[in-house]
């Protein structure tokens, strides 16, 4: 029997499309927590909304990989890109059709593989100090042997023959990290837990919860493996370059980073280190490859569109009251961002079928009482470029930092864009 969109989310109604909200309780999405996600029912009503058929459908900001999963539910073959080793494993991971009697027994495999494994202080000689006990200056990340057991199952998964088994059991393992670590994540990093110290997690329990991940997962790929499309693409890598190599699409949809200064990397931090997917060089790399939207490094900063008055508007406020900000990168951190998007969406018209749209939310912010309309600033690029504005319809308002007063008074926007 086909699994169908509605089968998968189990015909709920979300009363806002712009967040996660119960999103993580659906299959495949509870792999590993999300915050920072649309409703899959958005790629629904973009795909039923569209003026022609929807065969192909782009997201170049992948992120939990939410909208190629819908796509698949709804018959559309998805094409992602996402600029995070981790979270393009994850995606791939979810996309992917399995034998899942392959699964459990490369399950059993990794499991008592591992038990032969013991960890040693040289097996983590290549994460940050603060990652495994004793840390520096008293703090660490994970216990030692909460670490020992994480690296005896990281190294039996990869020791499996199946590249996909592999992957998929890769980023379960990264599904249960902020579980058995001492820190919580959110949209602006990570933090310690509340008496963290006090808190000790057994290491059997980091085999128990990983099993119990896996076969959950491995059920709910079962379930839903008669997907209506199963076909896909995830391209792992910087999407202002990716973009170039990519064929048409009938629509795009996706949620940029927003020009907030939080470094996404960082959400993902504990991942990316403790998978094996970064070096301090790598580090680096990742970070000058995602789009602007933070001042977190030191790097170059392309100069802002023209095009945009508001922009221009903006810019120059921005420049006034440069005395007043906590960095003072930040007004060509938002020039260069919106040099990274007038970039994208320039490439998204080579892409974009005639007829077709293309839907992103996106969401504001502030700066020393210097509001960033963002939906209004992509509204005029778009225009300059040749888009017409199909749709900016209202979602949300966002929290503003504790520096900007903590009002929720930031706009969060869906823009959809129409190729004339």
């Amino acid at each position: 029997m086909i699994t169908t969109f509605e089968h998968w989310t189990k015909g709920r109604s979300p009363h806002l499309l712009s967040t996660n909200w119960k999103a993580e309780s659906l299959p495949f999405q509870r792999w590993r927590h999300f915050k920072e996600a649309f409703a899959p029912e958005l790629v629904a009503r973009a795909v039923r909304e569209s003026p022609g058929p929807v065969h192909h459908c782009l997201d170049p900001f992948g992120g939990s990989g939410t909208t190629a999963l819908a796509c698949q539910f709804l018959g559309v073959r998805p094409s992602t890109i996402e600029v995070n080793p981790f979270l393009a494993d994850l995606i791939a991971a979810k996309l992917t059709e399995y034998d899942t009697t392959a699964l459990l027994r490369d399950l059993r495999s990794v499991i008592i593989a591992s038990h032969n494994i013991h960890g040693r202080r040289e097996a983590w000689a290549s994460l940050p100090p603060t990652f495994v006990e004793p840390g520096i200056n008293d703090r660490w990340i994970f216990d030692r042997g909460v670490a020992n057991r994480l690296f005896a199952l990281r190294t039996a998964i990869s020791d499996l023959r199946d590249r996909k088994s592999r992957r998929l059991f890769k980023v379960l393992l990264g599904g249960i990290l902020i579980e058995v670590s001492n820190v919580i994540t959110s949209g602006k990093g990570r933090r310690y837990r509340k008496n963290w110290a006090q808190r000790r997690y057994d290491p059997t329990q980091v085999t128990e919860l990983f099993i119990e991940n896996a076969e959950s997962a491995i059920a709910e790929v079962h379930q839903f493996s008669n997907r209506p499309c199963l076909e896909h693409e995830v391209y792992c890598g910087d999407a202002r370059e990716r973009l170039d190599a990519l064929p048409s699409a009938d629509l795009a949809v996706f949620s940029p980073p927003y020009p907030n200064s939080f470094d996404y990397t960082d959400v993902y931090n504990v991942e990316l280190w403790a998978l094996g997917y970064l070096t301090k060089k790598e580090n680096r790399r990742l970070r000058e490859a995602t789009l602007t939207s933070h001042v977190q490094i030191a790097r170059d900063f392309a100069e802002a569109p023209s095009c945009s008055p508001k922009l221009r508007r903006t810019m120059r406020r921005l420049n006034l009251r440069r005395d007043e900000l906590w960095n003072k990168s930040i007004p060509e951190m938002v020039g260069g961002y919106f040099y990274d998007m007038d970039s994208v969406l320039s490439k998204l018209q080579r892409i974009v079928a005639r007829r077709g749209t293309v839907w992103m939310v996106v969401g504001d912010s502030q700066y020393a009482d210097v509001p960033i309309r963002v939906s209004a600033i992509l509204c005029e690029i778009a225009e300059a470029q040749g888009w017409a504005i199909h749709l900016v319809e209202p979602f949300r308002s966002m929290r503003s930092s504790a520096q900007q007063g903590g009002e929720y008074k930031l706009g969060e926007d869906l823009v959809v864009l129409s190729k004339v």
